[in-house]
């Protein structure tokens, strides 16, 4: 009796322990799927611009998209930026610029990003980031005034396909990929000592930013920090020929530690935002030390010189990409023919290879605090 007993308890057992570890199975997996983001708000400048410049401002020029989309698509690259992989890894639709009127689809966020975009003005653009806010509350407000009204007069044709759903707001992700504008104005126009001193106000801009967001709904945050300026090939042109200026990897130092400054201070400001803020959930993104590793290894991973770059020249003055001009009867600023072989792709802004090759590194989570994939960015989170 005794051991029918015990062969009773072993099978419980045994049961008891296979259905805890496939519930912690299934836990696991709707852990990983459970955000399922419906959208992504997107703020940010040139790095994540689908569109909004070329619409507004200054068009983007062939033979910009040339590699993917197979003509410019408001992009300053040859093909896709990191936001376009990461609304792939979230499967969405690449994002529509807020300041394109023509083939805009909103059903799944929109990307008031803008190329010279900065924190605070002045800058390269007249939409900074506060202008960016201002751009994404009267859309909140607007689309959802027009969802609802669409949705309950009958009368009108149900044309809701293309705007957002306004429950869907509070359960979308916010990405901010911003600042390094702030400081390349900052090196232009003002002293190393200038610039350092106006990092405090420039995160703590973007922290306000935050706060506004946060107030509007958004609960789910993904936070690019800035690269390494000083590996720009721009920034190597007009300072490689100071003596002791440059790193190991060719990189201007001084813009280095200014971009890994702004950084660390902008870390400080989302740590506290998550104390202050014990609602939302914040995704911290080490951008820089991707961006660096590949960098520093780009020769190895099949990369020419991170300091030339595809389209556009240099003699003397820009030729920007998209241009040409004839020196001493020679034309000049026609692309390379192997762009995947670029990590920049015209001395400011990245290929889409090098953009393919950081995102696979910065969408697992490898270089995030805390270390969570963009799927699970919604998540309780756990501090590094």
């Amino acid at each position: 009796m005794m051991e029918d007993s015990w062969k009773l308890f072993y099978v419980f057992g045994i049961l008891v322990f296979g259905l805890a570890a496939q519930w912690k199975a299934v836990k696991s997996d709707v852990g990983s799927m459970s955000c399922g983001f419906p959208a992504v708000y997107n703020f940010g400048d040139s790095n994540s611009d689908t569109g909004g410049i070329s619409a507004a401002l200054n068009e983007i020029l062939p033979p910009n998209g040339e590699t993917f989309f197979g003509h410019p698509a408001g992009r300053a690259c040859d093909g896709r930026l990191i936001i376009d992989f990461i609304a792939e890894n979230l499967k969405l639709p690449y994002l529509s610029a807020y300041l394109d009127s023509v083939g805009t689809n909103f059903r799944h966020g929109a990307n008031f990003a803008t190329g010279g975009s900065s924190v605070r003005p002045p800058g390269y653009s007249p939409f900074n980031l506060g202008v960016q806010i201002s751009q994404f509350i009267q859309f909140k407000a607007r689309s959802t005034a027009l969802y609802n009204q669409l949705s309950l007069n009958r009368r009108i044709p149900l044309t809701i396909s293309n705007l957002p759903r306004p429950a869907e707001f509070s359960q979308a992700l916010f990405t901010l990929d911003i600042g390094q504008n702030d400081l390349s104005y900052g090196f232009q126009h003002t002293t190393e000592k200038q610039v350092l001193a106006s990092i405090p106000g420039i995160t703590g801009q973007l922290s306000q930013a935050i706060l506004v967001l946060y107030k509007e709904g958004a609960r789910f945050f993904w936070v690019h920090n800035t690269g390494p300026l000083g590996c720009l090939p721009y920034s190597v042109l007009y300072d490689k020929l100071k003596p002791g200026n440059l790193d190991k990897n060719g990189c201007v130092k001084l813009h280095n530690e200014v971009a890994m400054e702004f950084n660390r201070q902008l870390k400080d400001k989302v740590s506290r935002l998550r104390t202050q803020l014990p609602f939302a959930k914040f995704t911290y993104v080490d951008v820089y030390s991707a961006k660096y590793a590949l960098i520093s290894n780009a020769k190895k991973l099949g990369f020419v010189d991170p300091a030339n770059f595809c389209c556009g020249s240099f003699y003397g003055y820009h030729i920007n990409c998209g241009k040409k001009a004839t020196v001493n009867g020679t034309v000049y600023g026609n692309p390379c023919n192997h762009p995947s072989r670029h990590v920049s792709w015209d001395g400011i802004h990245y290929s889409q290879a090098a953009n393919m090759w950081i995102a696979q590194r910065i969408l697992n989570g490898s270089f995030s605090d805390p270390p969570v994939p963009i799927q699970d960015a919604c998540q309780h989170q756990r501090k590094m």
